[in-house]
């Protein structure tokens, strides 16, 4: 699931529980607090709240209780305990998760998501970015601004949030010396000079006694700036969303009888009215808005952030996934683009694999085709890298599948972001942020040809077929495909069978045996086997192949049913015992890094079509449950006593 959507909902809970406090008339902002771990974020929304005396009786009490027993600040109240709720993070005393909390004042209603510290839970803070509109950036003032103040800094940039409030915060532990706040206020200046925030508001405050929170403190008289509720209150922090092109990504396709058929969604930018023609941004397919719907009654206009439901003048193809613009401000179509990347998976991206990509209401396959730079966050500097690890940001090329509608995310945080998910663990690895597209030079393009596959298919009487043979090394693969090879040119088949070490001396002899270089070396392959279906063949492919990810990338490159995945189910420990080619042995002495059964994992196939090597099957045996397995599903005709092929 989208990790924003997830943060949308919990929110909705909030607001819904705690409706008595936020007043729905005032107009809501939503921020969250970050900085580096033990800066004060949760003591200072804990402050914030019994400041406003949204704290019950029974819960205060429950409070003083519980600073008795996990608090830190001797016979005081520990205000951070009213967010740090799980007893995991009152023992070790950090924030592990986002917490949100809705309180209002007089004159606003607020809705605040608490974020970690901790360098490895970045994705949290990033992930509660996501739907805010300030940052309160704290900074312990005995410590100044460490390399998570600068992260979250560049975070919040990047995620578009424009407004910004410097929390000077421990005050009290520097004697309340302006000398300490001028000095970091003027560093966080030099280094936001180069981020593009809107505002900056640095306020030195006390989040343990309250200096500067609620109302201002005597102890900084030299201080001439606001309060820090006063200034939440007051700052003006709303995008003019409806200025903006149309854009409606199609949640669902309303269809209840046969006289209504409605596209589902909720308007991401600009505003529509019945009679506006309106344009699938992919297809080009166009329309005009017939009427807009919604559970009490039609409206004559709609905007951003209205969830509606569009009918059309005419019958056009629209499915989930698809984004209705305006014909005259259309968004980009590519296949290719360029995005930053903030990686959040404990495993490194690998350019060349194949992901899971989530924009808006549509998910398809993506490759990372480059990584362009990595940014410093301490200088903001570009660096060059092939790789991004846990927590790093990067300037990254990237392909899909088919062609998607895209907008820069400065111009719209919908269009233009989006989540990559890893396509076997199914965790979300980045969150993206769209630059713009990339435009392939206009003399490439794909060329008409007159002899078509299917020509060519049918003159060798074969539908063609990608058989992927996986499985450890000494496995028998490689055996089994050879003598599937065998059997089917004795019966006229047109083959071509791509071996890995074969390959490895021509085609992909400048390629090592690193995690990054066993992905492009499956990335090479697949083109080549998809070219020579192009040509009609069976291409048996025998590769460990150990990443499920990569064997899924080449089965998205062929057509449906093309590939065929054999697991060769061949038990470690009789790999190692036949060790035909002595690698194992040198990998378990440790002469060799990076061997897949020994010092790396193998991602075992979930759901390939053939398993082999399980029942105790010959070599040939399992050779002719393949050449089978190609006649019942039509890829080869069959081959009777007779000589004469019959279907």
């Amino acid at each position: 699931m989208d990790e924003r959507v997830e943060v949308g909902a919990g929110i909705g809970v909030l607001a819904r529980e705690e409706g008595a406090v936020a007043q729905r008339n005032l107009p809501a902002l939503r921020f969250l607090t970050c900085g580096s771990v033990d800066d004060g974020k949760s003591t200072l929304i804990g402050r914030l709240l019994y400041d406003q005396q949204l704290i019950l009786e029974d819960q205060l009490a429950a409070l003083e209780r519980d600073s008795k027993k996990h608090g830190t600040v001797g016979k005081d109240i520990d205000f951070a305990l009213l967010v740090d709720g799980l007893e995991a993070e009152r023992e070790q005393g950090i924030t592990i998760d986002v917490a949100y909390r809705a309180f209002s004042t007089a004159r606003r209603s607020f809705i605040v998501a608490d974020t970690p510290g901790h360098e490895q839970y970045t994705r949290n803070m990033a992930t509660g970015a996501s739907n805010c509109d300030l940052a309160i950036l704290l900074v312990d003032a005995r410590k100044g601004l460490l390399a998570q103040t600068h992260r979250h800094a560049t975070i919040v940039s990047l995620l578009g949030i424009r407004h910004v409030v410097l929390a000077v915060n421990k005050f009290d532990l520097v004697d309340y010396d302006q000398v300490v706040f001028d000095r970091i206020v003027a560093e966080f200046k030099a280094f936001a000079a180069k981020l593009d925030f809107a505002s900056l508001q640095p306020i030195p405050i006390s989040a343990r006694l309250g200096d500067n929170i609620s109302d201002k403190s005597g102890r900084t008289p030299w201080y001439r700036g606001p309060a820090l509720i006063d200034y939440l209150e007051t700052i003006a922090v709303e995008e003019d969303l409806s200025g903006l092109p149309f854009r409606m990504p199609v949640q669902a396709v309303n269809r209840p009888h046969l006289d209504f058929r409605g596209f589902c969604g909720t308007i991401a930018s600009g505003t529509i009215r019945p009679g506006d023609p309106v344009t699938v941004a992919v297809s080009g397919r166009a329309s005009h808005v017939a009427r807009i719907v919604t559970a009490d009654g039609d409206l004559l206009s709609a905007g951003a952030g209205d969830a509606v439901t569009l009918t059309l003048t005419d019958e056009i193809d629209v499915s989930r996934g698809d984004i209705f613009v305006p014909p005259q401000a259309r968004p980009e179509v590519v296949d290719q683009f360029a995005a930053t990347l903030i990686w959040m998976n404990d495993e490194a991206l690998l350019a060349g694999r194949s992901y899971l990509m989530k924009i808006g209401t549509r998910s398809l396959p993506v490759s990372i085709t480059g990584v362009k730079y990595r940014l410093d966050v301490t200088t903001l500097g570009e660096l060059p890298a092939k790789s991004l690890a846990l927590n790093e940001v990067g300037f990254c090329n990237l392909a899909t599948t088919a062609p998607i509608a895209i907008d820069p995310y400065k111009e719209n945080r919908t269009t233009g972001a989006f989540i990559l998910i890893d396509r076997y663990s199914n965790a979300t690895v980045a969150a993206g942020l769209i630059a713009h597209g990339l435009r392939r030079a206009t003399n490439v393009h794909i060329q008409d040809l007159t002899v078509t596959r299917e020509s060519r298919a049918r003159l060798k009487h074969q539908t063609p077929a990608v058989l992927w043979f996986t499985g450890l090394s000494g496995s028998g693969k490689s055996t089994i495909a050879n003598l599937v090879e065998a059997q089917l040119h004795a019966r006229g088949v047109h083959t071509i069978l791509l071996d890995g070490d074969n390959i490895r001396h021509g085609l992909n002899n400048d390629l090592g045996f690193t995690e990054a270089d066993r992905v492009e070396n499956i990335r090479r392959i697949g083109e080549v086997a998809k070219l020579m279906t192009d040509a009609g063949l069976i291409v048996l492919c025998a590769f460990i192949s150990p990443f499920a990810a990569d064997r899924q990338m080449v089965r998205d490159l062929m057509n449906t049913d093309e590939f065929v995945e054999i697991f060769v189910d061949t038990p470690l420990a009789e790999c190692i015992a036949r060790d035909p080619k002595g690698l194992y042995k040198k990998a378990l002495a440790g002469e060799i890094k990076n061997f897949t059964g020994v010092d790396q994992d193998y991602e075992r196939p979930e759901k390939p079509e053939l398993v082999l090597g399980r029942s105790g099957a010959t070599p040939a045996q399992s050779a002719a449950q393949v050449v089978a397995y190609l006649v019942a599903h039509q890829h080869i005709e069959r081959f009777d006593d007779s000589g004469d092929w019959s279907i």
